[in-house]
C-alpha cells in the first residue's frame, strides 16, 4: 500500500451516520458552538446549517436568503428584519468578531421565546424576543457608524475579537482619535507632507506647462531602466533546486545531520550536490540614457530625483510644552501617519518622546498591537521634560536596519530641545550614506538651534493656536511674522548645519 505524500492536502473523511449533524461544528468558529447547540428553535442540523450560512453572509455584508431560518421561519422573520433595519450587516462587513457577535446574540434571544411561555403566547413571546434583540443592539451600536470608517483607516479590524473591538470603540482614548481625524480634516498639509516621505519608489509629478527652447540649447536624452538579473544572487526566493551549498538547503535537509545514519546520506548528497536548496534571484535595475527619449531644453536644470512612499520613523515630542494645541496637532499627525501605513502598505514606527527615560518606541502596523499603541498615545498626557538625544539615535539606528533604510525621520515638536554634535554627526553620516531625509513640523512661534540643526525642511503649522480644544482661548495665528528670527536677525549664531535654513516669512 503506498503511503501519501505528507505535503499533499489529505481529502476529508465522511462523515457516519453518528457524527450527523455534529460534524457541522467543525465549520464554526469555537465561540459559536455552544449558543447553536443549546437554543431551543428549530432543530440541531438546521441550526448548524444556518448558522454557517448566517455566519458567511454577515461577513460579507448582506442577509442570507430567507430559507435559512433555524428550522423555525416563523421565529427568525422578525429577528430577521431588526437585524436589517439596524444595519447590523453593513457594521459586520469584514468584521467577523462582530459577525459572530451578532449571531450569539441572535440565537440567545430566539432561545428566550420558549422562556416567556406559557406566560406568553407564542406570537407574542416572539415579538417581545425581537423588541428585546433591537433595543440591546440600538443601544450597542449607536454611533458605530462613523466609528468604523475611522477604525478602517487606521487597522485590521478583522484581527480584532470582540471584547477588542468593543473596548476601543467605547474608550475615551478612541474619542480623542476621533477628535484627532477631525482636526486633520483643517491640515491637509500635514497628510500631504506624510505622503512624500520614504524613498521607496519614484514620484511622478504633475507635468509642467511645455516651455519653448531656445534654438541654441542642447537636446539632452532621457533615461530607461533596464533590468539585470541574477541567477543564485541573494534576492526573492523563486523555488527550490538541487545545491550543494550548505547555506542554502532546506530545513529538512539539515535535520539530517543529527541522525546517526542519515547524516551518511546528507554527506552523499552535499558531495553530489543534491541537497534541497532555495533558489533565489537578484534584479539590478539600471537607469540608461534613452535615444527615443523626447529632447528637452538643456538651458533647464535637472530637477532633483523626487522620491516617496516608503517606510518613515516618526519622532512624537510629548513634553510638557506640547500641552494644549500642539497636543492636538501631534495627534493628527499620527492619525495622518496611520492611515498612510494602513492605505498604502509602508512601514511606520512611532517614537514619542518626553524626559530622560521617557520614551516609548512601537510600530503602527495593522496589528492589534498597532491599534493598541495608537490609543496608548491618544490616552497618555503630555507632560514632563524635552529629551530628544535618545529618540533621535533610535532613529538613526532603525534606518540602519534593512527593512528601514529607506525611511525617512519626522519631527514633530515646538523646537524646543537641542542636540549634542556626537547625535549631529550620525545624522549626516546617514544622510550621506542612506539618503536620509529629517523633516520637522514646527508647532510653534519660531525655530530653535536644535531643530535648525537637525532638519533638512521645516513646516510651520503657523496657526496653530486655534486647535485648541478651549473655546475661550485666543484662536488667532501667530503674531510672529517668522519662524526663522535667528537666522533674520543673528545670522553669524548659526551653524554650517543650521544656515542652510533661509530666513523668511514662512
Amino acid at each position: 500500500m503506498r503511503t501519501p505524500s505528507p505535503g499533499l492536502a489529505q481529502p476529508p473523511v465522511p462523515a457516519g451516520p453518528a457524527d450527523r449533524p455534529y460534524d457541522r461544528l467543525a465549520e464554526l468558529p469555537r465561540e459559536l458552538w455552544l449558543p447553536a447547540l443549546v437554543a431551543s428553535v428549530g432543530d440541531a442540523e438546521a441550526r448548524l446549517r444556518d448558522t454557517r450560512r448566517w455566519q458567511q453572509a454577515l461577513e460579507a455584508g448582506t442577509l442570507p436568503r430567507p430559507q435559512a431560518d433555524f428550522g423555525d421561519a416563523e421565529a427568525l422573520a422578525p429577528l430577521r428584519v431588526a437585524v436589517a433595519e439596524l444595519g447590523l450587516p453593513g457594521l459586520s462587513r469584514g468584521v467577523p468578531a462582530l459577525a459572530e457577535q451578532v449571531l450569539r446574540t441572535l440565537l440567545w434571544h430566539l432561545d428566550r421565546i420558549v422562556d416567556h411561555q406559557p406566560r406568553l403566547e407564542r406570537a407574542a413571546a416572539i415579538a417581545l424576543a425581537a423588541a428585546d434583540f433591537r433595543a440591546e443592539w440600538q443601544l450597542e451600536s449607536s454611533g458605530w457608524d462613523e466609528r468604523f470608517v475611522l477604525l478602517d483607516s487606521l487597522g485590521d479590524p478583522s484581527r480584532l475579537s470582540w471584547d477588542q473591538l468593543r473596548g476601543h470603540l467605547n474608550s475615551r482614548p478612541w474619542r480623542q482619535a476621533q477628535q484627532a481625524a477631525a482636526w486633520l480634516e483643517k491640515l491637509p498639509q500635514l497628510a500631504a507632507l506624510i505622503r512624500r516621505l520614504g524613498r521607496a519608489e519614484r514620484q511622478t509629478a504633475a507635468p509642467a506647462p511645455a516651455v519653448e527652447p531656445r534654438p541654441d540649447a542642447r537636446a539632452v536624452t532621457g533615461l530607461r531602466a533596464v533590468e539585470t538579473r541574477l541567477p543564485d544572487a541573494p534576492g526573492e526566493l523563486t523555488g527550490v533546486q538541487l545545491t550543494g551549498r550548505i547555506d542554502r538547503m532546506l530545513a529538512s535537509e539539515a535535520v539530517m545531520l543529527r541522525h546517526p545514519v542519515l547524516c551518511r546520506l546528507w554527506r552523499a548528497r552535499q558531495a553530489e550536490a543534491r541537497l534541497l536548496g532555495w533558489q533565489s534571484e537578484a534584479v539590478l535595475t539600471d537607469w540608461r540614457h534613452d535615444p527615443a527619449a523626447p529632447p528637452r531644453s538643456a538651458a533647464t536644470p535637472p530637477e532633483p530625483e523626487s522620491r516617496g512612499r516608503g517606510p518613515f520613523i516618526l519622532c512624537l515630542d510629548t513634553s510638557g510644552s506640547m500641552r494644549g494645541a500642539p497636543e492636538n496637532i501631534a495627534r493628527a499627525v499620527v492619525i495622518a501617519a496611520m492611515r498612510a501605513a494602513h492605505a498604502e502598505r509602508r512601514g511606520c514606527v512611532l517614537i514619542a518622546f518626553g524626559g530622560p527615560g521617557e520614551v516609548i518606541e512601537r510600530e503602527l502596523d495593522l496589528s492589534p498591537g498597532g491599534l493598541q499603541a495608537l490609543m496608548d498615545l491618544m490616552g497618555q498626557a503630555f507632560d514632563g521634560g524635552t529629551d530628544v538625544q535618545t529618540p533621535i539615535e533610535r532613529a538613526v539606528e532603525r534606518v540602519h536596519q534593512a527593512r528601514w533604510n529607506q525611511a525617512d525621520l519626522l519631527i514633530v515638536t515646538d523646537g524646543e530641545f537641542g542636540c549634542m554634535p556626537a547625535t549631529l554627526a550620525r545624522l549626516d553620516q546617514a544622510r550621506e550614506r542612506l539618503g536620509l531625509r529629517v523633516q520637522g513640523v514646527l508647532v510653534g512661534d519660531r525655530e530653535t538651534m536644535g531643530l535648525l540643526d537637525a532638519c533638512d525642511d521645516i513646516h510651520w503649522v503657523r496657526d496653530w493656536r486655534r486647535y485648541t480644544d478651549d473655546p475661550g482661548a485666543v484662536t488667532e495665528a501667530s503674531p510672529v511674522h517668522s519662524r526663522s528670527l535667528t537666522a533674520m536677525y543673528f545670522p553669524n549664531a548659526l551653524s554650517s548645519r543650521a544656515a542652510r535654513h533661509r530666513a523668511g516669512p514662512g
